[in-house]
């Protein structure tokens, strides 16, 4: 898959707009239409920004395994759309029924 179409699945994955993820990563909504639509590359830098604003790693962008599991796994789905905060609310909910 190229960069753009796999910015659009983790952007939608998240369930965010064109236009939030462009402000979250500091680019115009248009250069990040463009760039989902393969009419334009981003630099290294900008993909860095945009995969900060989706809460991943470069590494993880590109792995196809987490692709793969956000798409055959429903909770792992619902648990990349959380925030960090809610994220980590789940942990220490999920610590306590260790207990």
């Amino acid at each position: 898959m190229d960069i753009g179409k796999r910015i659009s699945f983790f952007r939608n994955a998240k369930q965010y707009s064109v236009n939030r993820l462009a402000t979250m990563a500091g680019i115009s909504q248009s250069y990040l239409r463009d760039v989902e639509l393969g009419k334009k590359n981003p630099t290294v830098e900008v993909l860095s920004y945009v995969c900060e604003a989706l809460d991943i790693s470069l590494r993880d962008f590109f792995d196809d395994s987490l692709e793969l599991h956000l798409r055959q796994d429903p909770l792992l789905a619902r648990i990349y759309q959380m925030s960090p905060k809610q994220r980590a609310a789940l942990l220490q909910f999920l610590d306590c029924m260790d207990e």
